[in-house]
């Protein structure tokens, strides 16, 4: 190998496609030999760190969702502006960084376009932290969705890189498993926070996880995407590429299954902590619950990483459909039976058994969605990511307006989620997989 060094890693049936040079398979291995690094990542570590930056989009989320109450006490309500949207705007802020960091992570690579989204990500935490008005806090809300989008899609862009297939379906699963401590942990080491010093010292703890992640970042991975594979950031040039994408059935018709599945995840997060109080009394001890939740997509990503190279992700994501499509039929007619207000422990099971379907469905419908993107891997996952989110924004917004205290408003979405998705997802299956060549 001369002066270059050749690491080999028993990996089984993932096919590793090398960091930056040549690969070869054999046996069981993959191997990789790249040009000389002065540092080297290992597999495990890079699956940790892809983990918690996929993470900061969802701690962002979650660690805030004990404070609403207080946001809304302090700083008060202004219509049409209420708390359910300083979720669900962070969520169409998403949406808007994912259409520039895509195309900018396939251009500047992708360690670039990451560590610009988390500095963007930090000016918002601070115009939210020091917000005051709700404006201003959503303004900020909206900032930092725009910023974590950069962690979001160039995390999605390196394992495309490096993974293909069910095996990357696999490696998404070993993500999802890692950072379901996130739901589980911080909304109730946030209320503790929250009741020490306020909602504010919240953004603070943003700020501190961005700084550590990217100087982890900086310091260990090495970029996945080498310099004569980039695509030039030319607004023609993206235009026609991301024509390309959307008019590829399958791509489309997943983009928007990924949105309502999503969209059914947001409307619980919009209006858990107002559904708990108001339909059960709850409030102090709502992180527990919210953490009971979100074990069962703990475990549904635990188990698919272990099943998808078994059945594959198509039969996989197909029994989800039907399992999520079932738990809010169930549930809704439940709900009308007992006038809108479950048991708790009915609310409990139905809710558990929901998002395990969705754990399921969040391992897999992004890897068949990037089964066909190859060249525009970065442009791709922004189109995908953007598309979902919108899609995801509007539905929750949109369900989310009829919530009235009662558990019908997330039956019916978790049921109308379930249908509509499975019946383009069915679509998408049929449609054609060959990948999408780039306009260079």
């Amino acid at each position: 190998m001369g002066k270059r060094a050749c690491k080999i890693q028993q990996l089984h049936e993932i096919k590793l496609r090398g960091l930056l040079g040549k690969t070869g398979t054999g046996r069981g291995y993959s191997f990789q030999c790249t040009r000389p690094m002065t540092f080297s990542i290992s597999f495990r570590e890079r699956i940790a760190l892809y983990a918690l930056l996929t993470a900061l989009t969802s701690v962002s989320i979650d660690a805030l969702l004990p404070g609403l109450r207080q946001i809304g006490e302090e700083l008060g309500v202004a219509p049409p502006l209420s708390t359910q949207h300083v979720i669900s705007l962070f969520i169409f802020g998403m949406a808007f960084g994912e259409l520039l960091l895509g195309p900018l992570s396939d251009a500047m690579g992708r360690k670039k376009a990451l560590v610009l989204g988390l500095g963007v990500y930090a000016v918002g935490t601070m115009t939210a932290m020091l917000a005051g008005s709700l404006e201003m806090v959503i303004l900020g809300r909206f900032l930092q969705g725009v910023g974590v989008s950069g962690p979001k899609i160039a995390t999605r862009a390196m394992i495309r890189d490096q993974f293909e297939g069910d095996a990357m379906a696999r490696v998404m699963s070993l993500m999802f498993t890692l950072f379901i401590l996130v739901p589980m942990l911080a909304p109730a080491l946030a209320q503790g926070v929250i009741s020490l010093a306020g909602w504010r010292s919240v953004f603070g703890i943003y700020l501190v996880i961005a700084g550590l992640l990217g100087l982890w970042l900086v310091m260990r991975q090495p970029e996945t995407l080498p310099a004569e594979k980039r695509i030039a950031f030319r607004p023609k040039l993206l235009l026609r590429n991301g024509r390309r994408i959307l008019s590829k059935r399958r791509v489309a018709l997943l983009i928007i299954a990924t949105g309502i599945v999503f969209g059914a995840q947001l409307l619980y997060l919009s209006t858990a902590a107002d559904l708990f109080f108001d339909a059960y009394g709850i409030k102090e001890t709502f992180p527990f619950y919210f953490a009971v939740l979100a074990t069962g997509i703990g475990l549904a990503s635990f188990l698919n990483a272990r099943l998808v190279q078994r059945f594959g992700m198509d039969a996989m994501a197909r029994a989800a459909f039907m399992g999520l499509a079932s738990v809010g039929f169930l549930m809704l007619l439940a709900s009308m039976l007992w006038d809108g207000r479950l048991p708790l422990v009915a609310l409990m099971g139905f809710a558990f058994s929901a998002f395990f379907a969705i754990g399921i469905l969040f391992g897999n419908l992004n890897a068949m969605a990037m089964r066909s993107l190859g060249q525009v891997a970065g442009l791709g996952a922004s189109l995908i990511a953007s598309g979902s989110s919108l899609i995801a924004t509007v539905y929750a917004v949109g369900i989310g307006n009829f919530y009235d205290g009662t558990t019908v408003n997330l039956a019916a979405g978790f049921f109308i989620s379930g249908v509509s998705s499975l019946i383009l997802a069915e679509l998408a299956i049929r449609s054609d997989t060959s990948p999408v060549e780039a306009v260079r």
